[in-house]
């Protein structure tokens, strides 16, 4: 009797387990093989993209910023980012105020407004309002193409599906990733202060002293290149998921649903890495200044 045999009659449930195990570590790999490929295709299709169809990059960056149909009536991605921030900086000085005010330190608001909305809040925000709108509209436009054949018309008609579809959207968020950053975290800072001067009744003044102080430009450049690097990661996840859609339209709407998580995932990911690589052993801030 074979190892295989006696382990199946003797162990059951763990034969079972096991086999399950070595079955999907194939299935693994090649999904890994595949991103793996679809990414590097992408990205090394950008310049071919810049190149060739100008027109279609225009277009994306156009609907990327303000959106299109219902979108464009209330602002697109703009708006939503805007308001997102405002209410998450809004958030951060009333409990910021009300913990500090506990030990009596509600001075330090503007301390504590400078580290989490340039840290935190900013690139948080603005990868989940990406993944939301930017991301989910374009696995869902990607997976309709897909399952209606055009995307297979494209190669047909001798356009490159992947530097047409994929590397024009990858280069349209790198236009317009800068402006969104800049103003969620503008609106952030404006939230923050409005809230800890205005209805808390802090002095302007005081506020300011300790936001100035404490605020590094440092943080602010590698917080952009944290958003940069969620942007590009959220944009590459949701056109592989919808250019590799089937099933019909229910399939499509998986593939939204399982390219949502896997963004949600991802942009925790990269904040939790980046943050304990740029300020796990050096937090970068001394209270005693």
């Amino acid at each position: 009797m074979s190892t295989a045999a006696v382990l199946r009659a003797r162990y059951p449930r763990t034969y079972g387990q096991l086999t399950q195990w070595t079955g999907a570590l194939p299935r693994l790999l090649d999904t890994v093989g595949d991103v793996t490929l679809f990414v590097i295709t992408g990205i090394g299709h950008i310049a071919h993209a810049l190149r060739n169809y100008r027109k279609e990059t225009a277009r994306l960056i156009a609907e990327m910023g303000m959106g299109t149909g219902a979108m464009a009536v209330i602002g697109g991605t703009v708006t939503i980012i805007g308001f997102v921030t405002l209410s998450a900086g809004s958030l951060i000085a009333i409990q910021g105020f009300a913990s500090l005010g506990n030990i009596g330190v509600e001075a330090f608001t503007g301390f504590f407004a400078a580290l989490a909305n340039v840290r935190i809040v900013a690139p948080v925000v603005t990868g989940v309002a990406l993944a939301s709108t930017v991301g989910a509209g374009a696995t869902a436009e990607l997976g309709a193409m897909r399952i209606s054949e055009e995307i297979d018309a494209l190669e047909v008609m001798g356009i490159k599906s992947i530097s047409y579809l994929v590397a024009s959207r990858i280069a349209a968020g790198f236009a317009v990733i800068a402006p969104l950053y800049t103003m969620a975290i503008i609106l952030s800072f404006l939230a923050a202060q409005l809230v800890t001067t205005f209805f808390y009744g802090q002095s302007v003044g005081t506020y300011e002293h300790y936001f100035t102080t404490f605020l590094r430009p440092t943080d602010v450049f590698w917080s952009f290149v944290m958003t940069v690097i969620i942007a590009v990661f959220v944009i590459l996840n949701h056109c592989y998921f919808g250019y590799n859609a089937s099933g019909g339209p229910v399939g499509v709407g998986e593939a939204v649903g399982r390219s949502m998580r896997a963004s949600l995932i991802l942009i925790v990911v990269v904040v939790l890495l980046a943050s304990l690589a740029l300020y796990g052993t050096n937090p970068n801030f001394n209270l005693t200044v």
